[in-house]
C-alpha cells in the first residue's frame, strides 16, 4: 500500500469519533418498501436509497447496504447499489458493503477485485467475509484491502441462533481460532487493524465463555442486533467491555421504519447515536 493511502482501520476509528459508533443498514426488504409506499422494483429500491442518503449521508460514520436486497432485482438492482457506492465514495460516509463472500483461490481473488479493487463498479470502503472455508483462503481479499487501503468485516460470533453449533464447537472454539487469525493479521498496527470482526450484540457473555479476548484482536467489532433483534445499549456494554470505543453498531428496521421523510430518518439516527455514545464511551 503505498505510504500516502489511508487505512481503512484509521479512517473508521476517526469517523466513529468524529459522527459516533452508529452505521445505518440500508436494507430495502420488501416490507420496508412497502411501508414507505414504494414499488417492489428497482425503481423502487432506487428511491429508497436515494432517500436514505439524503437523511444520512455526511451524518453518520458508516452505511452498511446489503447486498442481497440489491441483487433479487437483478441487473437493475445491482445498478442501483453501482450508484450508490459511488455516490458514498463523494461523501465522508464510509461503505460496508454486506456481501458475506468467502471462497477460495481465484474465485476468492475474483470476488476482492469485485469490491476492493480500486475503479471496480462495486467497490466499496469495506466488505464482510465468511471465514468457514478456512481463514487462510481469505489471503487475496486481505491482500488487495491493505493494497488499496480497504477494509474486511470477518464473520465470528453471529447473532443468529442457528451458528452456535458451528461456531462454539470445538476447543478452542472455531470462533476463538477465527478471533485468533484476525489478531495476528492487525498485529502491530495502531490504533486498530483494517480487518474488523463482527460479533452480534445478542451473544452476551459468550466470547469470555469461549476464552475470547476481543481487545486484544485489533480489531473494530461490528456488532448487528441492536434494535428489531433484541439488543439495546447495555447489551453492548456487558459484551463488549473493554473495547468500546471500537465497537460499531449496525441498524436498520429501528431508523429506517420512520421513514420515507428525511428528516424523521436523520432524526431516529441522531437519538440513537446519543443513546449509544454514553454507555460505548462511557
Amino acid at each position: 500500500m503505498p505510504s500516502d493511502t489511508p487505512r481503512f482501520g484509521a479512517r473508521l476509528v476517526a469517523a466513529m469519533e468524529a459522527r459516533g459508533p452508529l452505521c445505518v443498514g440500508i436494507d430495502p426488504h420488501p416490507e420496508l418498501l412497502a411501508q414507505w409506499g414504494l414499488p417492489d422494483t428497482a425503481d423502487g429500491v432506487a428511491r429508497f436509497t436515494d432517500t436514505v442518503l439524503q437523511a444520512v449521508g455526511g451524518e453518520v460514520a458508516a452505511v452498511k447496504p446489503q447486498s442481497a436486497f440489491f441483487e433479487r432485482h437483478g441487473s437493475a438492482g445491482i445498478a442501483v447499489l453501482e450508484r450508490l457506492l459511488a455516490e458514498l465514495r463523494s461523501t465522508s460516509t464510509l461503505s460496508v458493503l454486506d456481501v458475506k463472500r468467502g471462497d477460495i483461490g481465484s474465485t476468492m481473488r475474483a470476488y476482492a477485485q469485485a469490491y476492493l479493487e480500486d475503479g471496480a463498479p462495486l467497490a466499496a470502503d469495506a466488505i464482510t467475509v465468511t471465514p468457514y472455508l478456512g481463514t487462510g483462503a481469505l489471503a487475496p481479499a486481505v491482500e488487495l484491502a491493505h493494497a488499496t487501503g480497504r477494509g474486511l468485516f470477518v464473520l465470528a460470533l453471529t447473532s443468529n441462533p442457528e451458528a452456535a453449533p458451528l461456531q462454539h464447537a470445538g476447543e478452542p472454539s472455531v470462533a476463538r481460532a477465527v478471533v485468533t487469525e484476525v489478531a495476528r493479521l492487525n498485529a502491530g498496527v495502531d490504533p486498530v487493524g483494517d480487518v474488523g470482526l463482527v460479533v452480534g450484540a445478542t451473544v452476551g457473555e459468550t466470547p469470555q465463555r469461549l476464552g475470547i479476548d476481543l481487545a486484544a484482536s485489533g480489531a473494530v467489532v461490528l456488532a448487528p442486533g441492536v434494535g428489531a433483534q433484541g439488543a439495546g445499549p447495555e447489551d453492548l456494554v456487558r459484551t463488549f467491555a473493554g473495547l468500546e470505543r471500537r465497537v460499531l453498531v449496525p441498524v436498520s428496521r429501528g431508523i429506517l421504519s420512520v421513514g420515507p421523510s428525511p428528516e424523521r430518518i436523520r432524526s431516529a439516527a441522531a437519538r440513537l447515536t446519543a443513546e449509544l455514545v454514553p454507555s460505548l464511551w462511557s
